[in-house]
């Protein structure tokens, strides 16, 4: 009699646990981020994908049971957003027949969502500031909410009763919470899809990577507040301001991260890192403003029983003797374009490795040249334990024999 999914199941949570763990699993696990691949290799475009939950539930499915990772994703968080996106009017993005071209994926729209002025108003009331201040920039249907008065002024509702609510009977407000509303029933549809997506995928064998997402306090200001130019000026003008407003952070993405652990019933963390890399602070500066809230989270995390997965984006060699200081065998480092051999020397008795074989040697090579980048990683990082294979980034321009020799090489290759 076969093994049964249960004991599969089991299997790939244990190998992949093993590895997070510094120890030697049966085989090195293979973990990837499919991002948009399985859409390309399923006959469908990112657009259909990003609006239609049947054919991006059968793209990943597809892709899932034919490649057979030792952990998938679900999908629907990432992908199926164009309804929802539209609702909101958001301006932060741009998406698949929404700004781009259908057969493309998302592309981020970098700007300063909140101006140097702001800080106080942030640290003061973060809440606040999002709500109507932050809000009305980043989702053009809830404009609205710019003429709610201060949160904090929430006890003079009930003591004027009277006249204090008139403000949520005003069109631009009483506009705004119809589209909340409409958001809600959109966001909603995709949580259901994803916890449908991963029982699914759990009764056939598969677990998931992951059961929350957090950040790098200094990202979250970076990438979504004050923008790159401005978090960059702001190290050299107003250095206080950035430390304070990463403290202030910290609480808030260690909150996000439990509470969807908590949800999801998956210890796994991922939180990308984009601003911490070599070509975008020095590494005084990396140890003023990036690690010290970087690093209270995820050891924060570790203690609540979590496991951080970070994925360093972009080249953080120069950051490997700095990163190494955390609980030992309980988190994951995927690497993207950091020299990965020094990362292993480096890192190799206190973190787990993950990647990185090169997207540009997936979309233009060919299967025997990946097979030999493999065995590399293998033979190398792999050694003793400790790795998890992976691309350095999403497959989404990969050729399927590409993929295909990746998974199968590190299958038959990577045993210990």
């Amino acid at each position: 009699m076969g093994i049964t999914p249960e004991e599969l199941f089991k299997e790939r949570e244990k190998r992949v646990l093993d590895a997070i763990a510094l120890k030697k699993p049966d085989r090195v696990p293979i973990m990837p981020h499919f991002s948009f691949f399985p859409t390309k290799y399923s006959g469908f475009t990112p657009e259909e994908v990003m609006y239609d939950p049947e054919k991006l539930w059968k793209a990943q499915w597809k892709t899932l049971t034919e490649f057979e990772p030792d952990m998938d994703n679900s999908p629907f968080g990432l992908r199926f957003l164009g309804p929802l996106l539209e609702t909101l009017d958001f301006k932060q993005l741009k998406w698949p027949g929404h700004g781009l071209s259908p057969d493309v994926s998302y592309q981020f729209v970098e700007g300063e969502y909140m101006k140097v002025e702001e800080y106080d108003a942030f640290l003061s009331d973060p809440t606040d500031f999002m709500l109507r201040a932050y809000w009305p920039r980043i989702f053009g249907s809830l404009k609205g909410f710019e003429k709610l008065p201060p949160l904090r002024d929430i006890i003079t509702y009930s003591i004027g009763t009277a006249f204090g609510f008139g403000v949520f009977g005003s069109p631009e407000v009483t506009a705004a919470l119809d589209a909340l509303k409409k958001a809600g029933e959109k966001s909603l549809q995709i949580s259901q899809y994803s916890r449908l997506f991963a029982e699914k995928a759990r009764e056939a064998g598969f677990p998931m990577q992951y059961g929350g997402y957090s950040q790098a306090p200094f990202d979250t200001l970076g990438d979504y507040l004050r923008g790159t130019k401005g978090a960059m000026l702001d190290m050299y003008r107003r250095p206080e301001k950035i430390i304070k407003a990463c403290e202030k952070l910290l609480p808030i993405m260690f909150e996000v991260a439990v509470n969807a652990s908590k949800v999801s019933g998956n210890p796994r963390i991922f939180m990308p890192i984009h601003k911490g890399i070599d070509g975008f602070m020095s590494e005084e500066q990396f140890k003023k403003f990036f690690w010290p809230t970087l690093h209270a989270l995820i050891v924060a995390l570790i203690n609540e029983g979590l496991i951080p997965c970070v994925l360093w984006e972009g080249n953080c060699t120069t950051r490997l003797d700095i990163i190494k200081d955390i609980p030992e065998g309980k988190a994951l480092y995927g690497f993207e374009a950091t020299d990965i051999f020094r990362a292993k020397e480096v890192l190799g008795n206190r973190v787990c490795i993950r990647g990185n074989v090169p997207l540009s040697l997936l979309a233009t090579s060919n299967p025997e040249d990946v097979r030999a980048y493999c065995k590399k990683l293998i033979d190398i990082v792999g050694k003793d334990g400790g790795y998890i294979m992976d691309s350095a980034a999403g497959f989404d321009d990969a050729k399927p024999e590409n993929v295909k020799a990746m998974f199968d090489f590190t299958r038959e290759y990577g045993v210990y």
